[in-house]
């Protein structure tokens, strides 16, 4: 009888043991997709939330994690189950018309979000007294390098580094001293009416749950988790590594919004220009050692994101279009793939050098095409998300359908408003 006791701890640890395996094996697409998000646009935008209202726009992240972690996993599911990338789809299932139109829109939206990129690279590195003539060719090109000489598995390890890095901002916003007790508080209260009539602050309402979704974020994982060979096997998985990414993406959130509200918004600071703006002004109200955290986390995100925005626009257009694509091809089996992915990097880095380019109209432009966008993109997915022939049982569930259409309804009004605001 002992013995057989004693078997059951060791068989329990084995099967903890394969489901870690496991997990770690799939682990990538959706935690890298979703921490992305987090790119100095995404970064200045929490910056402008917590210098501008303090604690009191934190109760967004909870809806918007809710939000992110529907959308993502039902791109990981319809990836794995179909082994094919989202505009592979739409243009299989609704015709070469509307997959033409919807790429030309992406690519101009991405290529307005990658000139942000870079525009986020020079910013950050100026504050370490570093010249954008020097900071963006150099990023430009080890992003091309790492990409085109690299093998799938070799990228994703980089940029799963890369995500980890934003462990700097949790950092920052300890070092900040907030007061845990009010901001815990905030997260889960809903804000008094009087504050939702407030102009700006129902501007940054709506730019914080709006800037956690955006179409190519889409595109992107699906692709990501076909490239990596998930399969419906390995779902649970994924769906995990989906989960946890937009877990992590909006803690990281969270603390970017409390290291300024301790700061900034104490202290009276209630309006910043960019979000290295807000680095830099977090030096002599956090300590120095806050303010180079929050520089090189700004400086790593924009890297980090140069690198995924062309990436995810060349998938996107390749699949939808027919051509061959995917980082474990070379460069003459993917010709398109990666022509398109060298143009976006250097017509994106090429703009910022330019003397007084309007960065700002670029990045609200951006903004207003991915507001067009976003609804197109969210109700084809869950078109194709629902055909049995596709799926066969992993459609939605009819919870999962009221709450994948609930959200795509708000994302829908969101944008709408954040449209006519802009």
């Amino acid at each position: 009888m002992a013995p057989a006791l004693a078997r059951r701890p060791m068989k329990w640890l084995k099967l903890w043991r394969l489901r870690l395996l496991l997990f770690f094996a799939v682990v990538g697409p959706g935690f890298i997709t979703a921490n992305v998000d987090n790119d100095p646009n995404g970064i200045y935008t929490y910056s402008a939330a917590g210098a501008g209202f303090g604690y009191s726009l934190l109760w967004t992240l909870i809806p918007v994690t809710i939000a992110l972690i529907v959308i993502q996993e039902m791109c990981a599911r319809m990836g794995a189950v179909t082994g094919k990338g989202l505009s592979d789809l739409i243009r299989e299932e609704y015709g070469l018309r509307p997959t033409f139109l919807m790429m030309l829109a992406l690519i101009v939206m991405n290529y307005a979000n990658i000139v942000g990129e870079f525009a986020g690279v020079a910013s950050s590195m100026e504050l370490f007294h570093v010249s954008k003539y020097l900071s963006v060719p150099v990023a430009a090109a080890f992003v091309w390098v790492m990409v085109v000489k690299g093998s799938y598995s070799r990228v994703e390890k980089i940029f799963l580094v890369a995500s980890l890095f934003y462990v700097a901002y949790i950092v920052a916003g300890a070092l900040a001293h907030p007061a845990w007790k009010e901001a815990l508080i905030s997260t889960v209260t809903p804000p008094k009416l009087s504050l939702l009539g407030h102009g700006t602050y129902l501007y940054l309402t709506i730019a914080v749950i709006g800037t956690t979704i955006a179409p190519w974020m889409q595109f992107y994982l699906q692709a990501s988790v076909v490239e990596k060979g998930v399969t419906v096997r390995q779902y649970r998985a994924s769906q995990l590594d989906v989960i946890f990414g937009c877990i992590f993406t909006d803690v990281v959130a969270w603390f970017i919004i409390v290291a300024c509200a301790a700061t900034l918004y104490a202290s009276g600071n209630h309006t910043i220009g960019s979000a290295a703006e807000a680095a830099q002004a977090l030096g002599p109200l956090a300590g120095k050692y806050a303010a180079l955290l929050f520089a090189a986390g700004l400086f790593n995100a924009s890297l980090f994101a140069a690198s995924i925005l062309p990436l995810s626009t060349a998938y996107t257009v390749c699949e939808g279009l027919g051509f061959e694509s995917g980082v474990d091809k070379k460069f003459h089996e993917a010709r398109v793939f990666y022509w398109l992915y060298t143009v976006l990097i250097v017509a994106g880095g090429g703009v910022v050098l330019y003397p007084n380019f309007p960065l700002l109209r670029v990045a609200v432009f951006s903004q207003v095409i991915n507001g067009v966008l976003l609804p197109f993109v969210l109700i084809f997915m869950l078109l194709l998300v629902n055909k049995p022939q596709l799926m066969g049982e992993h459609t939605n569930s009819r919870f999962y359908n009221f709450v994948a259409w609930a959200t795509t309804a708000v994302l829908i009004i969101l944008t709408v408003v954040w449209i006519a605001m802009s």
